[in-house]
This record gives C-alpha cells, structure tokens and sequence, in this order.
C-alpha cells in the first residue's frame, strides 16, 4: 500500500479439491470492515466525505480517515481477531473466475510480509517470517497467481512499463534523490487479485441491482490519438486503425519500441494519450484494464468510493 503503516488487506488460495475444477484455486481477498465503523450521517463521515480520499505527498500523507483506524482498529494486524468483508473467488486451471461470493467476518492474519518478504520465498528464499507460515502457505498463493496471470494475458489489459518514482528528502523536506524502487512480482500478485476482488464486487452489486460508484476509463479521444499518431510518425511508427480501439493496439506498438532508444518516450506518450480514470454512477466500462464492469472494493481507509461499495455489499 501507499503507506506502509496501512496493512488492510489480505489474501489467501488454496488448491481447489473440486473434481470439476482440476487445478483450479479458491482464492480469498480480505479487505478491513471499514463500514462496521463509519456509519453513515455520523461525524466520522462527514469528514471522510468531505476529504474523499487520503492524500499521499512524499514524506507524509493527510488520511481520510484517523490514525486509531487506519493503523489500529482497521488494520489487519498478525494473531489478532479484526471484522472483514471478504470475497471468495474460484479459479479455473486457465485463471478464469468460475464463481464467487461475499461474506462479512471475524478474521485473523497469520503474518504480515513486506513485498521484498514475500519475493524472496517466492523465489526459494523465505526469511523467519515466511518460513514460520504453515507449509505451502505461499506456494499455493504463487501458484494461484500463475493461474490469474493466464487469464491477464489472454485479457490483454494496457501494458505500459513507467516505474514508479520515489522523493528521498532531507530534514528540511528538500530533495535529495530521486529512485525507482525495484518492481516485483509480489506487487503483480497483488494488484491482479485486488482486480479480481474488484470485478467481483462490481458484478454482484450490479446483477443485485444496488447503487454503487463505477470506476471507470474511457476510451481516448480522437484528438488525442490523431496527436500519438503525430508523435508515432516523427519515428517512423504508425499508430494503429481501427474502429474499435482495444488496449492490445497500443501494446504492440509498445512492444515494437521496446529496448529501443524510444522506448520510456512512447511510454509516457501513450500514457498522456489515455482518458482520465473516473469514479461515476454510469458504467462505460475500464479501457485500460479491459473490463466491462469494475468498481473499487480493496481501499475503504482511503478511498470514500471504496466505502460506498462496501455499504452497498453488507
């Protein structure tokens, strides 16, 4: 998470003992049961309405939310019993979600691993924590992620390769470097079943027929791709032509570019050609991760939306 401090969220697979889904994984996301304590029409909320979201700058963040309950009491912290809304999800062998459902719990963390951690067991490596974890604790999550990683790349969601930079300042909150922290694939891991648990979420809401916050991302803009096209011409590429856009097309001309000298320019310029992501009541859908249907379920300690589609669950 964005603050190292947040631990709100957990995951879990285990091979799947169905007959009918050889291969397949059961895969839980908990998520902390921020609603069981921001109630609605309460001062609490009207403050984290009034904010929206929490507010991350380099070297602090103003949350939406107080500390007591985003570093305490929604806070998913190891051997101790905090309230949850989870989602239950079962994977073919493809990766393709077979079924789901909802539930709101009494959960407990068995451990809490920092991305490099849960890099180094993955890679046959676990340090005192992993290692304590039950056997194949980790080793069915990896191979679970294997699974989802089939479906992802059969989906073709937008590929751009940005590193995310990092502000190192000094005491005086002036900037002494600048890195790119290391990119994982503990963090794929969990970003494509925190996506998983987001469709999920959508999809329920809508077949129940509840009001609820899409997130959604439109298609660029005609001016805009008539613009990368300017751009693609200057080095001798073509933007791709076609009267129903899709994320892969800007993929290829990615991986063409990729290695080349061009490559971090074409990046940044794909990226600035894309639509901004919105939170609205009607859905168009996601472009960039080539969904029909997404809404934000894994964030509620920081993101009002994500609190409205819990309500909307319980």
């Amino acid at each position: 998470p964005p603050d190292a401090k947040d631990h709100d969220d957990a995951v879990h697979a285990v091979p799947d003992d169905d007959p009918k889904n050889s291969g397949g994984f059961i895969v839980t996301v908990a998520i902390a049961d921020v609603s069981a304590y921001v109630r609605p029409q309460t001062p609490l909320d009207d403050e984290a309405l009034k904010r929206g979201n929490s507010v991350y700058f380099p070297d602090r963040v103003v949350p939406m939310l107080p500390e007591r309950l985003s570093n305490d009491l929604c806070s998913l912290k190891p051997g101790v019993d905090r309230p949850a809304l989870a989602v239950r999800m079962v994977l073919e062998a493809s990766g393709r979600k077979r079924k789901h459902t909802f539930h709101r719990i009494m959960m407990r963390s068995a451990a809490k691993l920092a991305y490099a951690e849960a890099q180094a067991a993955f890679d046959g490596n676990p340090g005192a924590i992993a290692a304590a974890l039950p056997a194949n604790t980790l080793s069915d999550l990896w191979a679970a992620y294997q699974c989802a990683d089939k479906a992802r790349d059969e989906r073709e969601p937008l590929e751009l390769d940005l590193p995310e930079r990092k502000l190192v300042l000094d005491a005086a909150g002036k900037v002494l470097s600048v890195t790119i922290p290391e990119r994982l694939a503990a963090h794929r891991l969990i970003e494509e079943f925190m996506i998983l648990a987001n469709v999920a979420a959508a999809e329920t809401l809508e077949k129940a027929g509840l009001a609820f916050v899409y997130r959604t991302h439109g298609e660029p803009s005609v001016e805009k791709m008539r613009a990368l096209g300017e751009v693609l011409a200057s080095i001798g590429q073509k933007a791709a032509k076609s009267a129903a856009l899709r994320p892969a097309q800007f993929n290829r001309i990615l991986a063409l570019l990729k290695g080349t000298e061009h490559e971090a320019f074409v990046n940044e310029v794909v990226l600035r050609t894309q639509a901004q992501a919105e939170y609205t009541a009607e859905n168009i859908g996601h472009f960039g991760l080539n969904l029909p249907r997404y809404a934000h379920f894994t964030s509620p300690i920081r993101r009002y939306a994500d609190l409205i589609v819990h309500r909307a669950l319980v």
